[in-house]
């Protein structure tokens, strides 16, 4: 495989156009994602499949052809696979160095997931809520579905507030002023409360008491619950959920309080059991940071350390100045920074017991909607360099098993908008990073909202059962 980069645009779209069908089918009979070193092919354009492969320069140094992974597409689709997540470019480049046969290649590869297909069983997922967090939840899910397996949204819980109620809430799933229009078709249906999304039934049920609903009068049983309204945060009050028929399992989406595992996937979702029916996903802020921080520590020891984040402003704040139950944040959201309070330094050790009382943190929220940052400020037990903790960073976001969870930049001109509907936890502003002696301070960007809920989700498949098997496999930190 030794095929040159075409420059003509036209045989590149050609390329592009014969792989998007093989990419859907996969996506769609084998519950396979495709992507190349790291970027998505899910619901792609021809352009998207052009770009991803323009990324890999980043990587290799050159631009990856089309024509080295049509061919592997080709095969894919042949082969009787279950549920994995396949990187077409890493693949591509294991066999450019093996050569020989490329069918034979593949079926080392992917050994694990040949015939495995009925071994994914579906589940239904219920999301509590239906505000910032539950409708890109509902986004994602409806995106990753595929075949009859794997997770399945299945209904919405949320207060009536209108008679048009339904219809404003599919208005809402349709449009978003931050992450704009959904990649689909979505209709109503009033008489049943059911929205229709890419050929997906969503039912509406209406109620305010999350011990009362019959999930089981609606065919829904053993579900995952998604609670993303914050209003419980302890067992006692998530627990209600477990009253109602057909639900097994409570996932929060917010820092959970008192004895509650707080889950920073790709951190400890290792200390999930079978037994534990409730669940925190921690927060937005404590999934940016944690994975960098475990990378960092791993490799130098953090000795101590403040964490400063830079947080968009959220709806718990006052538009125009008004009374507020909180500090600071009764004053215009839009025209103020805010300093405010964030339990996120502290939350980290829940996940990384090891920083137990090592972190401090504030927070300042600033008048843009999405998209925050956190300012690591640490002191580490070993001397660093700028290049050489870049270089690391840098290959823990391409090869090692964080890497849905950090990414890694190194551009003069990026700026917040940038990094508006990432599917990364954080994400490390390489020319930001400064090091002198002991003394580290990195710069994490974040999608507060969208990268956060890729986090969730990943919870959610991971309690289901349904993570996809990741080829080729990925590197241990200590590994790199």
């Amino acid at each position: 495989m030794t095929t040159p980069v075409t420059n003509d645009w036209n045989e590149r779209i050609a390329l592009a156009e014969q792989m998007i069908p093989l990419i859907g089918k996969l996506h769609r009979d084998n519950n396979v994602v495709t992507s190349v070193y790291g970027r998505l092919l899910v619901n792609c354009t021809d352009i998207d499949v052009i770009k991803s492969h323009r990324y890999a320069r980043r990587i290799t140094d050159q631009e990856l052809p089309l024509a080295k992974t049509l061919p592997i597409l080709q095969e894919l689709v042949k082969m009787e696979l279950g549920t994995a997540s396949i990187d077409l470019g890493q693949l591509a480049a294991r066999f450019d160095e093996e050569g020989g046969d490329l069918r034979a290649f593949l079926d080392r590869e992917l050994a694990a997931v040949i015939g495995t297909a009925s071994e994914t069983k579906r589940t239904d997922v219920v999301l509590y809520g239906f505000g910032r967090i539950g409708r890109l939840l509902a986004r994602i899910l409806i995106e990753h579905q595929s075949v009859d397996t794997g997770c399945r949204l299945r209904a919405v819980v949320v207060r009536k507030n209108s008679d048009d109620d339904i219809v404003k809430r599919a208005s809402l799933l349709r449009r978003d002023s931050v992450h704009g229009a959904f990649r689909g078709t979505i209709s109503v249906d009033r008489e049943n409360d059911t929205i229709w999304a890419n050929g997906t039934p969503i039912q509406v049920i209406y109620s305010s008491d999350p011990a009362t609903v019959d999930y089981t009068a609606y065919g829904i049983d053993n579900a995952i619950v998604v609670d993303n309204t914050g209003r419980w945060r302890d067992r006692a009050g998530l627990e209600q959920h477990l009253k109602s028929k057909g639900v097994a399992k409570v996932l929060l989406t917010a820092p959970g309080k008192g004895d509650l595992k707080n889950i920073v996937y790709g951190i400890n979702h290792g200390v999930i059991e079978d037994s534990d029916q409730i669940l925190s996903a921690a927060s937005c802020t404590t999934n940016a940071i944690t994975p960098v921080l475990k990378a960092v520590n791993d490799r130098w020891g953090v000795e101590f350390g403040h964490v400063e984040t830079v947080h968009s402003f959220t709806n718990d704040q006052n538009l125009i100045d008004n009374f507020h139950k909180g500090q600071r944040r009764g004053r215009a959201a839009t025209l103020n920074m805010v300093i405010t309070e964030t339990g996120a330094a502290k939350a980290v050790s829940k996940a990384l017991p090891e920083f137990e009382g090592k972190l401090t943190g504030n927070a300042i929220r600033v008048p843009t909607p999405d998209v925050s940052m956190a300012v690591l400020n640490l002191t580490l037990e070993k001397e660093v360099t700028r290049d050489e903790v870049n270089a690391y960073l840098r290959e823990v976001s391409l090869n090692s098993v964080l890497r849905q969870q950090i990414d890694y930049i190194h551009s003069p001109e990026v700026v917040s908008t940038d990094f508006v509907g990432t599917t990364r936890a954080g994400i490390v502003d390489g020319l930001a990073t400064i090091a002198q002696g002991k003394h580290l301070v990195l710069y994490v960007w974040y999608d507060n909202e969208f990268g956060y809920s890729n986090q969730v989700i990943r919870i959610v498949e991971e309690i289901a059962g349904a993570r996809p098997t990741v080829i080729p496999q990925r590197k241990e930190l200590d590994e790199l």
